[in-house]
């Protein structure tokens, strides 16, 4: 999947998991927001849209567009 495909499809309600550095990741919504988790530890962080997620949402100071050459194979 190309990532413009990816970000298209989580305005849609589209949820996905990943795995980044050996860390598992949700990317999910509800009807407050939508969330990036970090599942070890239950880290979340919080944004009204799918948009501002993928512009501000970080994973060790970097965005979902910066790692995903590595996690692209994952979508």
């Amino acid at each position: 999947m190309e990532y413009e495909q990816m970000a298209d499809s989580l305005t849609y309600g589209e949820e996905y998991n990943f795995y980044y550095q050996n860390e598992e990741y949700w990317l999910s919504e509800n009807q407050e927001g939508h969330y990036l988790t970090k599942v070890s530890d239950g880290e979340t962080q919080e944004f009204k849209t799918s948009e501002e997620l993928l512009e501000k949402a970080k994973i060790n100071g970097k965005s979902i567009i910066d790692i995903w050459k590595d996690i692209q194979s994952q979508f």
